[in-house]
């Protein structure tokens, strides 16, 4: 037998405890893999179980939009010539369902139209229910229906949903307005996260 071909007993023994270092490497690496899966399920589970359902849901019904354009006369009180003014502004009107899915009361202190145009976000809070009904007063052929205002402080109690209309303006010009990329609606409730809700029906223009 060749001397290249002769095994010592000190290299069997190195032999062997390398595979036996080899084994025993493999299953730290197992159990190590284990490990990391066993607390990613439980920080998952934990993460999930911490998380709650919101207060509130609700959806838009229903979105009017009625651009308005006006123009003085150019005639002061006594009929004296003055300069001309011009205003262009949209009333977006809003029907929407909210509902207090919590069993505690929800306070809803502020609504707000949200329109994303080319320069950023535009936001208007909603007029008042007074100001709601004047604009039908001064406005009588809008295109958008007189439907019964949500309350400006609206109180929800548990379980309860409520359903209203609420108006909120812009100075855009109907073009400005056409450019929108997206519009959506906030309701801002106390001490709870702000619900934010996307229409899901198209935009009915006057």
């Amino acid at each position: 037998m060749s001397l290249l071909h002769q095994n010592s007993p000190e290299a069997s023994d190195d032999a062997a405890r390398g595979e036996a270092f080899t084994r025993g490497t493999s299953h730290i690496v197992v159990a190590a893999v284990v490990a990391a899966i066993v607390v990613s399920v439980a920080i998952g589970f934990y993460v999930f179980a911490g998380q709650k359902p919101p207060a509130a849901t609700g959806e838009i019904v229903a979105v009017w939009a009625c651009p308005l354009h006006y123009e003085s006369s150019g005639l002061d009180a006594n009929g004296e010539p003055m300069a001309k003014e011009s205003l262009d502004q949209v009333l977006v009107f809003a029907r929407v369902r909210l509902h207090n899915q919590s069993k505690q009361p929800l306070f809803l202190i502020e609504k707000q139209t949200n329109v994303t145009l080319p320069d950023g976000i535009h936001s208007s809070t909603a007029a008042t229910a007074m100001n709601y009904e004047r604009i039908f007063q001064a406005y009588p052929k809008l295109a958008a229906p007189h439907l019964p205002a949500l309350a400006t402080e609206a109180t929800l109690e548990p379980g309860q949903t409520v359903e209203g209309s609420f108006l909120s303006s812009f100075k855009l010009t109907k073009q400005e307005w056409d450019a929108r990329k997206d519009l959506n609606f906030s309701f801002s409730f106390r001490y709870q996260p702000r619900l934010v809700l996307s229409p899901r029906v198209p935009v009915q223009e006057q």
